[in-house]
């Protein structure tokens, strides 16, 4: 599998809500970036981060274009996120039920035909204007 082919994998299962093809596109020891936050390491760590957004969040990703390097080691992803806020996430403001739609994106590296590190990128302002 190309890494292109692999990061459009891992989008379609996040789309069809399958988390268990979703991680199993993961190394086990994935860096996550994530946008304005912390750096996790680890699938579990990864997994639990999930738990917490299929929680809070129901995303859809429309628009996706996904390129990668001449090496295949490397892929960009650009995307928009089709939102409702579900539950209050910390730090946030309360959740009602509020849509958003937000562009967005994604760095990947890719080993051993699996993601190695993933970094998110959105606009954490834009969407707070959206659910404020």
């Amino acid at each position: 599998m190309t890494a292109t082919e692999l990061v459009q994998a891992y989008y379609a299962a996040f789309n069809a809500g399958d988390m268990p093809a979703f991680l199993a596109l993961l190394d086990e020891e994935v860096v996550h970036d994530i946008n304005q936050g912390e750096r996790q390491t680890g699938k579990v760590a990864f997994a639990a981060f999930m738990d917490k957004m299929n929680r809070c969040y129901r995303e859809r990703l429309s628009d996706i274009v996904v390129m990668q390097n001449q090496d295949g080691n490397r892929a960009a992803a650009e995307f928009v996120v089709h939102g409702e806020y579900l539950a209050d996430d910390e730090g946030l403001p309360p959740a009602q039920g509020q849509t958003y739609v937000l562009p967005a994106g994604a760095f990947f590296e890719i080993d051993g035909g699996k993601i190695k590190r993933i970094s998110n990128y959105y606009n954490l302002n834009d969407w707070i204007a959206q659910v404020a």
